[in-house]
């Protein structure tokens, strides 16, 4: 199926180059007619080399700008690609960052509580220190 698309394809450009070629001739020959009725044919045969001269730079524009899109996208697929990376090593960062607070979410429990300890120990000694001072302060009177 694939060879009948591709061979009426084929035909169907054959048969374009023709008919397009002798369409902008007869323009080109009516054009130099209304512009200079004394240089006929001179001029209309120059016209289409011109034309293919720009269909050429048409075309090699088209692959200067071809290129600089092929170089955009491969920009884009080695940005898309070093994100990606880097989304991975901050998942992965993450992802152990977690274990750790995991881990270590036991000890921080710990400690408050050892501080919570501490502190009233603080309180007790301070009364302790205070109740002590008291007495020396009744004992020098």
């Amino acid at each position: 199926m694939s060879e009948s698309f591709w061979k009426t394809d084929v035909i169907e450009e054959e048969a374009r180059p023709e008919e397009v070629e002798a369409e902008p001739a007869a323009e080109v020959v009516e054009e130099a007619a209304a512009e200079a009725p004394a240089e006929p044919v001179a001029e209309a045969v120059a016209e289409p080399v011109t034309e293919a001269a720009v269909e050429t730079s048409v075309v090699m524009l088209s692959v200067d700008e071809f290129s600089a899109l092929e170089e955009r996208v491969q920009r884009t697929v080695n940005l898309v690609k070093w994100e990606r990376q880097a989304r991975a090593t901050a998942e992965e960062r993450a992802a152990k960052a977690e274990l750790d607070l995991r881990d270590q979410a036991p000890l921080a429990e710990k400690l408050q509580k050892e501080i919570s300890a501490l502190r009233e120990e603080r309180t007790q000694v301070r009364q302790r220190v205070e109740r002590i001072l008291s007495q020396l302060d009744a004992l020098e009177l």
